[in-house]
């Protein structure tokens, strides 16, 4: 079992950045598949971007590429997601997502994910 908890979400200009922290609670965090999804009012969750258990392999959404990047800290239990030159577009309540997956394979879909965060809103003004 894994509790996941979001954080710095919040206001933000166009063309601004934000960090997105996601703590773990858990021994075996190292051991988990990690990804960030979104979810917009209205619309369904999408995929944001994952990074695998190892580090080894990462995948981001097409809207996001070369604007965010997900890392991790299992020493702090932690994923980040760094997110650069937003666009209000990003707006949303962004959630991190575990799996307990030792494998390079990232993972995409939210039905892959066993565990979930409280979310965390991210609003970008224009």
């Amino acid at each position: 079992q894994v509790q996941l908890v979001e954080s710095g979400g919040g206001l933000v200009q166009a063309g601004g950045s934000l960090r997105l922290s996601c703590a773990a609670s858990g021994r075996t965090f190292s051991s988990y598949s990690m990804g960030w999804f979104r979810q917009a009012p209205g619309k369904e969750r999408e995929f944001v971007a994952a990074r695998s258990w190892s580090g080894s392999s990462t995948y981001y959404a097409d809207s996001v590429k070369g604007r965010f990047t997900i890392s991790r800290d299992n020493a702090k239990n932690t994923v980040y997601l760094q997110m650069n030159s937003l666009k209000p577009e990003d707006t949303a309540v962004y959630y991190c997502a575990a799996r307990s997956l030792r494998s390079d394979i990232v993972l995409l879909s939210p039905g892959e994910y066993d565990y979930w965060g409280q979310g965390t809103q991210v609003t970008v003004s224009s």
